[in-house]
């Protein structure tokens, strides 16, 4: 009998996280169906997609597109009662998730949850329901098991699968040929997102502090790395360079990206490229944050690091004199520089050494209550 396996992965890094699940799983069940939500990662690994992922992040924007996410939620209930896979795996994007293993479980689906909700940032109370709902959770980062340990849910920190991309053997001039740059001259990039709302948002800033860059560095050259199927939409001057799907290739060569927060902020410090981090999001959605979010630092590199290794400009913060003011501070204090990166190494030594993908397949396995060694 085939081996059914639904996966939900509702954004970006979520699917990437999936597709390199899927490979992994076809190595040990080729025969196995993988169908679900997901994007281009998972497609390329053969999954059979029944709804795309999300590109909303923030209030305002969720509230604009609530009837879209409802019919991508009919679209996975609809196939999850008529296909019954052997098992459901979801990946983060919580809200979505959570009401998907609610149907899960009603009809006896067993559930593996991969990458747990941000319930360390805000609405802890939803470990509870997580506990309650499914039956085993993988986690990513290795602060996330205290908040699992007395819940009763089996967990396992499998390590980050960020970890299982990076792989840069390459120096930096020997990419920057690979990309189409000129090899002799510095590089600075912007990461302003893999979302097109972030995009949107963080492209009037990018804008002025490449016109700073080029004013008073002209040597470096400036490029915005962008995710497959998103894009620029106004018009940039001829000194910015825009590449598409080679992210970590931009950020290797560079010597120092300015990092819009998120999954990306994780991937410089893996690649270990000194980094400044920013994010902006709608006035409704920061004043809620505020009010709901309970976390002393925004990115990852700080959240595990337990201090300030990168510096934060968040909403009103994030402004073009300063974040240029932290990349002149990265590339001319030697010291400083050094000393993130030797923070980066640590981190990398933190989550680096285990095989997310890998493992994580194999509590598929478990679960699912497959034999392991067959086919």
């Amino acid at each position: 009998m085939t081996k059914k396996v639904m996966i939900s992965a509702g954004e970006p890094s979520g699917e990437l996280y999936g597709a390199l699940l899927s490979r992994e799983i076809r190595k040990r069940w080729p025969d196995a169906e993988i169908f679900g939500i997901g994007g281009v990662h998972m497609e390329k690994e053969g999954v059979n997609l029944i709804a795309p992922i999300s590109n909303v992040i923030g209030i305002t924007e969720a509230l604009k597109h609530v009837w879209e996410i409802r019919k991508h939620f009919r679209s996975a209930k609809e196939a999850m009662i008529k296909k019954k896979p052997d098992i459901l795996v979801l990946i983060d994007y919580p809200d979505f998730n959570l009401a998907l293993a609610k149907k899960a479980s009603a009809i006896g689906i067993p559930i593996l949850y991969y990458v747990s909700p941000q319930v360390w940032a805000w609405r802890i109370w939803r470990i509870k329901k997580i506990s309650s709902l499914v039956n085993k959770i993988a986690l990513i980062l290795p602060f996330e098991a205290d908040y699992y340990k007395d819940t009763g849910l089996p967990y396992e920190f499998v390590g980050h699968p960020l970890a299982e991309t990076i792989g840069i053997e390459k120096s930096k001039e020997e990419l920057k040929r690979m990309i189409g740059l000129a090899p002799e001259r510095p590089v600075i990039s912007f990461l302003p997102g893999s979302r097109p709302g972030e995009i949107q948002r963080h492209m009037p800033v990018i804008k002025d502090i490449a016109a700073k860059i080029n004013k008073e560095l002209p040597e470096f050259q400036l490029v915005i790395p962008l995710a497959p199927g998103t894009d620029v939409s106004e018009e940039l001057k001829d000194y910015i360079r825009v590449i598409k799907n080679r992210t970590k290739e931009v950020v290797a060569c560079s010597e120092v990206s300015a990092v819009a927060s998120g999954t990306a902020t994780l991937e410089a410090a893996l690649i270990g490229t000194p980094m400044v981090v920013f994010y902006r999001v709608s006035p409704l959605t920061f004043f809620l944050a505020r009010l709901l979010v309970k976390v002393k630092y925004y990115s990852l590199v700080n959240l595990l690091s337990g201090k300030e290794v990168v510096l934060e400009f968040i909403q009103n913060e994030a402004t073009a004199e300063k974040i240029f003011s932290e990349i002149r501070n990265i590339l001319h204090d030697t010291a400083y520089r050094y000393n993130m990166i030797s923070n980066f190494k640590k981190i990398r030594e933190l989550i680096g050494e285990k095989r997310a993908s890998e493992r994580t397949a194999s509590i598929v396995g478990e679960v699912a209550g497959w034999n392991s060694t067959s086919a």
